[in-house]
C-alpha cells in the first residue's frame, strides 16, 4: 500500500535526505520517497503503519501529516513539472534508478581503455580506474556537503560513531583518487582502500541483509539512488583491485 504525506520543518537538501532515511529505516516501510519543492513523503508499506510512528522517527523540528484526499469533484488535472516528476518517481524501476551509476561506470571504464590501449602491459590500469572512480564520486558528493554526511552516516558504522568522519570522506576519496592518478604513495592508498570501502562494505551488507530501502550516498544526494546489490558489488570490485595490486607489485 501506498500512502502520501505531508512534512513540515525541510529547509535544505540535507533535510530531505536525513528526513527520507529516517523514514525508510521504520519497520515494515518499503521505500519512503521524500520532495523538498512540495514539502511530501510518498511512502510504500507492507502493512498500515501508524502517523506516531513516523512522528517518533522523525526530529522534532519536522512535523508529518496525512494528505487529505482529493475531492473527487475537484479538477482532475494532469500534474505538471517537478510535481509530476515526485509523483512519477517512486514507480521507476531499480534499474532506471541505477541507470546514472551504471553510466558513470562506464564512462570510467572507456577513459581506461582509451588510456591504456597503446601501452604495452595494462599494468596502470587498474590505478586509472580507481583514481577516476574516486574523483568522479567524490565530486557528486561534493555536490552537497551538508546532506552528504547525513544520509551516509545511515549505513557507514564509522560514520554513525564519528560524525566528523562523513564531512572528510569526501576529500579522503579525492586525495585517493590524486594519489593513484600521480602514481603517488601508492600501496599507502591501496591499505587507505582497503580500510575505507572494507568498513562501508560492512555497513551496506548490513543493509542489504536487513532489507531496509535507504538511499546510497555513493554518488552524494544530488542523484538519489537506492541502496542495493550493485553498491556492494560496486565496493567489492575496488576491494579485490586494491588486493590485486598490493599482492602483485
Amino acid at each position: 500500500m501506498k500512502h502520501t504525506y505531508n512534512i513540515t520543518g525541510m529547509t535544505c537538501n540535507g533535510c530531505r535526505t536525513d528526513v527520507e532515511n529516517r523514514l525508510n529505516a521504520v519497520d515494515g516501510v518499503d521505500e519512503a520517497v521524500v520532495t523538498l519543492e512540495n514539502e511530501k513523503a510518498v511512502i510504500t508499506m507492507n502493512s498500515h503503519i501508524s502517523l506516531e510512528t513516523f512522528q517518533k522517527a522523525l526530529p522534532e523540528k519536522y512535523t508529518i501529516t496525512v494528505q487529505q484526499e482529493r475531492n473527487v469533484f475537484e479538477s482532475t488535472s494532469i500534474p505538471t513539472g517537478r510535481q509530476a516528476f515526485a509523483e512519477a518517481e517512486p514507480t521507476r524501476s531499480k534499474l532506471e534508478q541505477l541507470k546514472p551509476l551504471f553510466l558513470i561506470l562506464g564512462y570510467i571504464s572507456i577513459a581506461t581503455i582509451l588510456l591504456n590501449y597503446q601501452r604495452e602491459n595494462w599494468d596502470g590500469a587498474m590505478l586509472d580506474f580507481m583514481g577516476m572512480f574516486y574523483i568522479v564520486f567524490s565530486f557528486f558528493k561534493m555536490l552537497d556537503l551538508k546532506g552528504f554526511p547525513e544520509s551516509f552516516r545511515m549505513y557507514d558504522p564509522l560514520a554513525k560513531v564519528l560524525p566528523v568522519y562523513g564531512w572528510i570522506y569526501p576529500f579522503i576519496e579525492t586525495a585517493l583518487g590524486l594519489m593513484f592518478l600521480m602514481r603517488f604513495q601508492v600501496d599507502m592508498a591501496l591499505i587507505f582502500t582497503l580500510v575505507v570501502l572494507g568498513i562501508t562494505t560492512i555497513g551496506v551488507t548490513r543493509t542489504l541483509l536487513d532489507k531496509k530501502a535507504i538511499q546510497c550516498a555513493c554518488l552524494g544526494t544530488a542523484l538519489k539512488l537506492p541502496m542495493t546489490e550493485a553498491t556492494f558489488i560496486e565496493n567489492v570490485i575496488m576491494i579485490i583491485m586494491a588486493v590485486f595490486m598490493l599482492c602483485y607489485n
